[in-house]
């Protein structure tokens, strides 16, 4: 140990803040929860604390260019609302998710609905009557694949009576253009005219179906573009920043690009997969510091939890501290 290794000052430095008991009445507000969530510390309590502070210092930066990445599973919840609230109310300026997004909000924006199951439902009795089940969410069949089917297939020959060549996010604006749903994420991109990027777009029914429109539309993707357009916007920021919740493309593709700018200066990362397998869904923020995808000097944390229920808490704790003004 150096002779200047100082271990009081050292104690002292470490041992700042006090874990303090907690307490839940049933008249807590949101901002009263979260707070003490940050008071109670244990153990991932006090990071949807952290996230919170972060999330906020970041949509309160007017010169932080802000990116929304999520996986498509969760649109199938109830959680599709808040997404769609967080674009509406200009929280982000560009959303990066994956084809299952897209076909789980064309179906529930176009009226077909989604129902409550549980998990140990027999699969093989499911499929009988024709109900998929995600997770336990519960999806009729021709509430799914046949209304995204027939959605982008009408989309598709009125889009290629204009021009031939699209890039998704256009796709994807003409689509948001087409539903009425106010808790449709497309519906809210559309309205704020943000760019929604989907990378792999051809994994679900809304690619599939481009792909087999082909020869009667014409339409062709133009998947270079809307990279461009990324590269652009990563380029024109002062600071980047992003709420990347799950892991897969939606998340690499958000960190990829952010390396071109010498990495994300705010990251809040959602997920339940662990770093031990060496996979990108899993990755900490740490690790992407050493590819330059975040900045050594980045505000970041990660949430281990299912955002469907950290989420709501997050972005209330947000709200909270956005109010007050902290």
């Amino acid at each position: 140990m150096p002779e200047e290794f100082n271990i009081e000052e050292l104690r002292s430095r470490l041992l700042g803040e006090v874990v303090r008991d907690i307490t839940i009445t049933p008249e807590i507000t949101i901002c009263e929860l979260v707070e003490k969530l940050g008071d109670a510390h244990g153990f991932m309590a006090g990071h949807v604390y952290r996230a919170s502070q972060i999330l906020n210092e970041m949509t309160r930066d007017s010169e932080a260019t802000r990116f929304l990445a999520f996986t498509g599973n969760i649109v199938s919840t109830g959680l599709r609302g808040l997404l769609a609230q967080l674009i509406r109310d200009g929280f982000f300026h560009a959303v990066v998710t994956t084809c299952g997004t897209i076909d789980h909000d064309i179906a529930r924006g176009t009226g077909h609905a989604y129902y409550k199951g549980d998990w140990m439902y027999d699969d093989a009795l499911l499929r009988s009557v024709e109900i998929h089940r995600l997770g336990n969410i519960l999806i009729p069949l021709e509430n799914y694949g046949l209304a995204v089917e027939k959605f982008t297939r009408k989309l598709l020959e009125e889009i290629g009576a204009v021009k031939k060549k699209w890039s998704v996010s256009e796709l994807l604006y003409e689509a948001g253009k087409r539903i009425s749903d106010k808790n449709s994420i497309l519906r809210a991109a559309y309205e704020k005219n943000i760019p929604v990027f989907v990378p792999g777009i051809f994994d679900g029914s809304f690619g599939s179906q481009i792909v087999f429109n082909h020869a009667s539309t014409g339409v062709e993707v133009d998947l270079i573009s809307d990279e461009k357009k990324i590269i652009d916007m990563v380029f024109a920021a002062k600071r980047l920043g992003a709420l990347i919740i799950g892991g897969g493309i939606s998340k690499h593709h958000t960190i990829w690009w952010a390396q071109m700018k010498d990495g994300l200066d705010y990251a809040v990362y959602i997920t339940t997969a662990v770093e031990y397998d060496g996979s990108l869904s899993g990755a900490q923020p740490r690790e992407a510091i050493s590819w330059g995808k975040l900045k050594p000097t980045g505000k970041h944390i990660v949430v281990y939890a299912d955002a469907t229920i950290t989420l709501p808490l997050i972005v209330g704790g947000m709200l909270c501290l956005a109010r007050k003004g902290g």
